[in-house]
């Protein structure tokens, strides 16, 4: 891979196995997507989950059934391929991990490509907001709370958000430049008292890393984009299929195409 690699140079990487880790920090200047791919029976009833829960949920693009490329999603994007780790889910459980779709694709899977947070970082790295799961080299903690998402047909369940510890000065910059980002979650939905989204310890994640949070800090959370996988799990659909957490989509977006003034 390049030293400075494209979006496509990324994902050439990660189609031909040379890359399989997280992507945060990778083509920071280009939006990555979570994923959901679901069979087209269930894809109007997920489309207005996400209509209904946007904070956690922004669409970058939705396929047609059968439709692997998606070509708004960037130039010769193959969705089965171009992800470095894909979470399969059967009857609402984690049923395997995979690194490709081939054997798995279906021609009634439809595809729904969500805003993530990973975008917004490369705006907050640019302003000297230190980013701790980046500097320890991990992948950012995630945390499954109380709040229940707003219903639509068979899909609820509860938000996921992510956290990133930040100086109080840091936190309130961070809300200033994200707020202008709703297309990748936007603004935190909670700054400080984990226990108030229901989480009773930072050192234990559901999904991804945990990370130091040094004394004087703050954990600032934003919703999620692995949430729709909480949804997919509660509505117990026989095949569904979503990115590994941490492990995204690079598309061909710009970042800063997404923001809003």
């Amino acid at each position: 891979m390049p030293a400075h690699p494209t979006p496509f140079d990324f994902r050439q990487a990660v189609r031909s196995g040379q890359f399989r880790g997280p992507t945060a920090g990778h083509c920071g200047d280009y939006a990555q997507a979570n994923l959901a791919i679901l069979p087209a029976a269930h894809a109007g009833d997920f489309l207005r989950f996400c209509q209904a829960n946007p904070k956690p949920c922004p669409l970058l693009g939705v396929g047609e059934p059968g439709q692997w490329h998606v070509p708004e999603l960037g130039r010769e994007v193959d969705i089965r391929n171009d992800v470095p780790a894909y979470n399969v889910y059967r009857d609402g459980k984690l049923a395997e991990e995979t690194d490709s779709l081939a054997e798995l694709w279906q021609n009634d899977f439809v595809v729904f490509a969500i805003g993530c947070s990973f975008s917004f970082e490369q705006m907050l790295a640019q302003e000297g907001i230190p980013l701790r799961h980046v500097e320890e080299g991990r992948n950012v903690p995630m945390y499954r709370t109380r709040v229940a998402n707003r219903r639509a047909g068979v899909f609820g369940g509860q938000l996921v958000v992510s956290m990133r510890p930040m100086r109080g000065a840091d936190a309130i910059r961070a809300v200033q430049i994200t707020s202008r980002f709703p297309a990748v979650h936007g603004a935190p939905i909670h700054i400080g008292d984990p226990a108030e989204l229901g989480i009773e310890d930072l050192s234990r994640p559901e999904f991804g890393d945990a990370v130091t949070v040094k004394p004087g800090e703050l954990p600032v959370f934003w919703a999620c984009g692995v949430t729709p996988q909480t949804a997919i799990m509660a509505a117990r659909l026989p095949l569904a299929i979503a990115h590994k957490p941490g492990h995204m989509l690079v598309t061909d977006i710009r970042n800063a195409s997404l923001a809003v003034f």
